[in-house]
């Protein structure tokens, strides 16, 4: 791939194809974000891009990118990210933290800092956030309440300005990093269920989320806050997630019901650890909190418009091709 380099403002920014519509974009560099790049740029876009260090994913590879070095703490490099931007997508965020504060520094902190750079422009570009659909339960995690009040920051700033958020429900998929502590049970002939009334539990693979804010970059409304899932929007109960988890990977482990209190106790150990010096946890209490929540169904009043978009990867298609990424990179054991 063609590359040079050039200095401006003590910025390095490496830069391909100068041809196209200019999107900029936060976290390219993760799951989520590389979907989303490539999407992007699969539909014409000519990518810049937010990130500290080397643009290495693997999802990456090939595509024509314009680096701006920095984060979302950096106000100069914000503002370079969005210079003479036509679109700006703010897929960056925290998934996991040892506070509330690291949370909120990211997720709400960082999301305004960028919507006040999109609000000095000139000419304001289309404004996608991705959020999560965490965000609708602001009160049972930090992680949470971090991404609705990133939301409330956006929307504050950019009033009367494109402001577009999407909250995606579960993502899964290859690259899913952070995910595949649950591709394991696919592997295991014990595993834990919660107990009834089940959760509800709404799924889209990575490829149909990056396709929604790919469609959505270029038409449909510019304002309002959207739910994207798969084409089961009223979710999956965990025993059929675990069910298909094992037909993906050739043996269906025992689901094994444990109580609420059980599960919490766990998260609550998880994040003490953390805490006491440990990497942050993604399992924590709020998040055991989140598992236990009832209703991760879509809601339907908040779908795009299926002329705009509209799914297109079956949960069984996407977790045969996830759990076969994993066991490539040892992350699910093979059945026997």
């Amino acid at each position: 791939m063609p590359r040079w380099l050039f200095r401006r403002d003590r910025r390095h920014l490496s830069t391909g194809d100068v041809t196209g519509r200019v999107a900029a974009v936060t976290g390219g560099n993760g799951f989520l974000g590389s979907a989303i790049v490539a999407a992007l740029s699969a539909a014409g876009w000519r990518i810049r891009l937010l990130a500290r260090g080397a643009l290495d994913h693997p999802v990456l590879s090939g595509i024509a990118l314009q680096q701006v070095s920095g984060d979302l703490a950096d106000a100069a490099a914000v503002a370079e990210l969005v210079r003479d931007a036509d679109l700006v997508v703010h897929a960056a965020g925290l998934v996991k933290a040892r506070t509330r504060q690291h949370f909120l520094a990211v997720n709400r902190d960082g999301t305004a800092r960028l919507a006040e750079a999109v609000k000095r422009l000139p000419r304001p570009p289309r404004f996608i956030l991705i959020s999560s659909q965490a965000a609708r339960e602001p009160s049972l995690s930090d992680y949470a309440a971090s991404k609705r009040l990133g939301e409330a920051a956006a929307e504050a700033v950019l009033a009367g300005r494109p402001c577009m958020v999407l909250r995606p429900c579960v993502i899964y998929g290859p690259w899913d990093r952070e995910g595949r502590a649950l591709l394991r049970l696919a592997g295991s002939r014990i595993a834990p269920a919660v107990r009834a009334p089940e959760p509800r539990i709404a799924m889209i693979h990575v490829r149909d989320a990056a396709a929604a804010v790919a469609a959505a970059a270029s038409g449909g409304p510019e304002v309002g806050v959207f739910e994207i899932c798969d084409e089961r929007a009223d979710g999956y109960g965990w025993r059929e997630l675990l069910r298909r988890l094992g037909e993906a990977n050739g043996r269906v482990p025992r689901a094994v019901a444990v109580p609420d209190l059980l599960i919490r106790a766990a998260g609550s150990a998880n994040e003490l650890l953390a805490l006491a010096g440990g990497p942050p946890a993604m399992f924590g209490a709020g998040k055991a909190r989140e598992i236990l929540h009832r209703d991760w169904s879509a809601d339907p009043a908040r779908r795009l418009s299926a002329a705009l978009w509209q799914p297109r990867i079956a949960l069984t298609e996407g977790l045969a091709e996830t759990v076969a990424w994993a066991r490539s990179r040892r992350g699910v054991p093979r059945s026997r």
